[in-house]
């Protein structure tokens, strides 16, 4: 017996629902931050701010003239906390989902764990950042100490 033609259009829709559950928009760095948990985008937010700070003090540092003010142990500690702050958040997220992949019992599609690596690897990349920032901000305070105490 043929499918009536609204049988055979319900048909094709409730076929479809499947796929259109998965089919997203493109993953954008902002959609994966706005998609992140509260607890993970805290830690960007911070790693984000971290980095900018560095910049700030390191500024700072540089028009205060021959004075030695403080700031130092703040970039030096960023050059080797960021990284490590990055891994932890990225190891966290990474954890959490090989444990949903666990608990699902079946095959999960690659576009359902492509947010959840992407961001692993924003918080990773977002440590290495603030590392980078911190390191090269301590070179130039650095720098700037051994001109300060050389000259004098």
């Amino acid at each position: 017996m043929p499918l009536s033609r609204a049988t055979a259009v319900a048909v094709m829709v409730l076929a479809a629902l499947p796929t259109a559950a998965f089919a997203q928009s493109r993953l954008t760095l902002s959609s994966v931050f706005a998609d992140a948990d509260e607890t993970m985008k805290a830690l960007m937010t911070a790693l984000i701010v971290a980095a900018l700070a560095a910049i700030v003090v390191t500024a700072l540092k540089l028009a205060s003239g021959r004075r030695l003010n403080g700031g130092s142990a703040f970039v030096s500690a960023l050059r080797l906390g960021g990284p490590l702050i990055g891994l932890m958040g990225a190891a966290f997220v990474l954890l959490m989902g090989f444990i949903g992949i666990a608990n699902a019992g079946g095959p999960v599609p690659v576009t359902v764990l492509a947010p959840g690596f992407a961001e692993a690897a924003l918080l990773f990349l977002l440590g290495l950042l603030a590392g980078v920032v911190g390191v090269i901000c301590h070179w130039i305070i650095e720098a700037r100490i051994d001109r300060t105490v050389l000259q004098s």
